[in-house]
């Protein structure tokens, strides 16, 4: 099965990632059964917090593709995805997503993101340690609508 195998591929990206001082964590963005790219995390390495395996194939699937949109793609992780790599994961399109380990898995190594993925269910204003703030322009800018022109 192909699921089996593209997964066994993140998970040795991981691997391989550990073994060269990274966390373990590997991607990778299938389309029509083509790997159209790979990621492992890099965030001790690059000091980028959201340098996380799946955003770094998603990063360069889009721009193989030449799009935006990974609606058709597939994706393979090692780990169940933190929740900023869900979110842009949906808001690329994406509509599958297989992972190996959970986050039930990754509690006693310290790296389930299960906590934050429940304080995001909150209203942000309502989250603890965080200040939440919306505050209007002094002036108006008309930043949307401007958008909205320049799209036609």
């Amino acid at each position: 099965m192909n699921d089996q195998k593209f997964l066994q591929q993140a998970v040795e990206l991981a691997l391989s990632n550990v073994e060269q001082g990274g966390r373990p964590f590997g991607a990778v963005i299938v389309k029509n059964s083509e790997v159209i790219s790979t990621g492992v995390n890099q965030i001790l390495t690059t000091g980028d917090p959201t340098s996380h395996a799946e955003l770094n194939a998603l990063r360069l699937a889009a721009q193989n593709l030449k799009s935006t949109s990974l609606k058709d793609c597939v994706v393979y992780a090692s780990g169940q995805p933190c929740p900023m790599c869900l979110a842009a994961l949906r808001m690329a399109g994406v509509e599958k997503i297989v992972y190996a380990y959970s986050n039930a898995d990754a509690e006693p190594f310290g790296l389930s993101t299960a906590k934050i993925a429940e304080s995001l269910r909150d209203d942000p204003h309502d989250q603890t340690g965080l200040s939440f703030i919306q505050l209007q322009p002094e002036q108006e800018t008309a930043l949307y609508p401007l958008w909205k022109a320049k799209q036609s």
